[in-house]
């Protein structure tokens, strides 16, 4: 049996000197979130604030290295993505999650599977979002 594949591996080149696209205007917003260094190869996944988890059973839903792009819920699919280090003007690393193409609305935010929700977001169109993951 195979292990699945970790961030890094699924994609090297996150965080590696390239940038993130942002597509914000009128109604889309995008959210960064800067996380401690002890998140790094979690995904974090955001659903409309107040909402309730996806049932486990979504799960199975997967392509093939451990996780679904997305759970079911709601007849659509939740989007998450992955914590990686990336460098910061002035050299240092930072870890952070970036959500872009984020329709105007308030967040819940948690690791995957299921949680606890850890952070909740405004969006507003064509602004992007910062927030701080909280410690632990």
């Amino acid at each position: 049996m195979t292990r699945p594949l970790t961030n890094a591996e699924e994609n090297p080149h996150a965080g590696k000197g390239s940038s993130v696209l942002l597509d914000i205007g009128d109604g889309v917003g995008a959210i960064v979130v800067t996380t401690p260094a002890d998140l790094d190869d979690a995904e974090i996944e955001r659903r409309p604030a107040g909402d309730p988890p996806p049932a486990h059973e979504d799960e199975e839903r997967t392509h093939g290295h451990g996780h679904g792009h997305g759970r079911a819920h709601g007849g659509h699919r939740l989007p998450h993505v992955a914590v990686v280090p990336r460098s910061s003007p002035d050299g240092q690393l930072v870890h952070s999650a970036v959500f872009a193409d984020v329709p105007t609305g308030r967040y819940d935010l948690y690791v995957l599977p299921d949680g606890p929700v850890r952070l909740t977001v405004d969006v507003l169109g064509g602004q992007v979002t910062e927030a701080t993951w909280p410690v632990r």
